[in-house]
């Protein structure tokens, strides 16, 4: 995260002191949810605009990821414009303060006389903007101001993103399939599309040393139910770092493969493994069948949340709940307990080593960001994950593997079955609608929920 512009406003009658505490106050705030501000106060509407000039000059020459305008007082819209125009490609917060009591009366600075008197004029000027105000003995909203500055910081983040994609439209699937412009206009990602041949030819100069390496390493510490073949171990291992030095190479933030009609039928190796160990050691966004939207869901909550962006794809449908999982893998940041796995075949393909381990269950977010007539927009809801009942996917060997998985209770399962955009969802613990609404409102995407 850049630092963010912080400007603190009031008019020049209003008493200095006032207007430099409620400030420094707000300031404090805002640093207490995390936010490394460049801040520049009191900016008045002084004749001579020494005020003005003083600010531009304190933030010219630096990057910010987003503005503060902190309304401390009543202040006229242009002493506010003159400093916001020099930064319109920048999203801002429209932030008022408010007064206090002193017995039974209240004191004002007109802090909202402010506010109201730019938030039609940003509207007006095209700003990216959120606008948020202070309650006269209710606590501060700093956190939305830092909710909307950390959704700036995502943004900018996400214009230079790089998504690695192993072949194209897995199972001749529609909704894995993108825009390329489009994307890059609204979104910012840039997909990079490389061959399998390139990563098989990568896979046959790895050294049998450096496979054993992983397998000593990283894959040690998985559970193993019972032993894998030492062949599909090394398959793991070597297609891992034929693919990590790929990501190394290229700056790749998230990566997909072509899962089913290539590493699975071409190659004959599930990758399951070389998603688990992706995810585990190289801290890359993964999930399978070249579904590009998904990846990008997964490093916009990356950005905003920290946590790495799980997917799971619906079985089941219930009255009120889902049953959500997938077929090979989690991350191991989503498991419960130890990162279990076993060896296994699916109908006619390969035995490779599948996850099996138990996910974490509690409060969490399912966002997906989908494409329809040319327009974006991100599906958005929240449930609770609980452990699901025991439950297989027909055709696996005997006895079936327990595949990783949840039971999701929904507020409204029918509402959601209707507007589903994918098999694939991404989530997110906790409650993160509002920090993924922030970063849709910047993007110009239109949430569904």
């Amino acid at each position: 995260m850049r630092k963010t512009a912080f400007i603190g406003f009031g008019e020049v009658n209003t008493p200095v002191d006032i207007i430099v505490n409620k400030c420094k106050a707000a300031q404090a705030a805002l640093q207490a949810e995390g936010v490394e501000l460049v801040s520049v106060y009191p900016v008045t509407d002084d004749y001579e605009e020494k005020d003005i000039k003083k600010a531009l000059d304190t933030l010219r020459g630096q990057e910010f990821d987003a503005l503060v305008l902190c309304i401390a007082g009543w202040i006229p819209t242009h002493a506010v414009v003159k400093i916001t125009e020099q930064y319109r490609h920048l999203p801002m917060v429209l932030w008022g303060l408010c007064g206090w009591r002193e017995g039974d009366r209240i004191v004002t600075t007109a802090d909202q006389a402010g506010t109201s008197a730019l938030r039609k004029t940003f509207a007006d000027l095209g700003y990216r903007f959120r606008y948020v105000y202070d309650i006269i003995g209710k606590k501060t909203n700093s956190a939305k101001v830092a909710s909307f500055v950390k959704a700036a910081a995502a943004a900018h983040t996400l214009r230079s993103a790089r998504i690695g994609m192993a072949g194209y439209r897995d199972m001749n699937l529609y909704g894995t399939m993108y825009d390329g412009s489009s994307l890059k206009r609204v979104v910012g990602p840039e997909i990079e599309t490389f061959e399998m041949l390139e990563m098989k030819q990568r896979f046959d100069k790895i050294t049998a040393e450096e496979k054993q390496a992983v397998i000593d390493t990283a894959m040690k510490k998985w559970k193993f139910l019972k032993p894998a073949k030492q062949e599909s171990m090394e398959l793991a291992a070597g297609y891992y770092l034929a693919v990590k030095s790929l990501i190394d190479e290229r700056g790749y933030g998230a990566i997909s493969l072509k899962d089913v009609d290539g590493m699975k039928k071409l190659l004959g190796f599930p990758p399951a493994p070389i998603f688990m160990l992706l995810a585990d050691c190289a801290g890359v966004s993964t999930i399978p069948e070249n579904d590009c939207l998904g990846n990008v869901t997964q490093l916009m909550v990356k950005a905003l949340t920290g946590q790495c962006g799980a997917y799971l794809e619906f079985y089941e449908f219930f009255e009120n709940s889902v049953i959500a999982g997938v077929p090979d893998y989690v991350p191991a940041e989503v498991v419960d307990g130890d990162v279990t796995v076993m060896p296994a075949a699916f109908g006619e393909l390969a035995e490779g080593i599948l996850n099996v381990s138990k996910v974490r269950t509690g409060e969490l977010t399912m966002s997906r960001l989908f494409c329809r007539d040319g327009k974006y927009y991100m599906h958005l809801l929240t449930g609770t994950g609980k452990t699901p009942p025991k439950w297989e996917e027909a055709g696996w060997t005997q006895p079936a593997p327990q595949l990783p998985g949840l039971e999701i209770f929904l507020e409204d399962v029918e509402h959601f079955a209707q507007n589903v955009m994918c098999q694939h969802y991404i989530i997110s613990y906790g409650d993160n609608t509002a920090l993924i609404k922030d970063l849709c409102d910047i993007l110009g995407i239109e949430v569904v929920e």
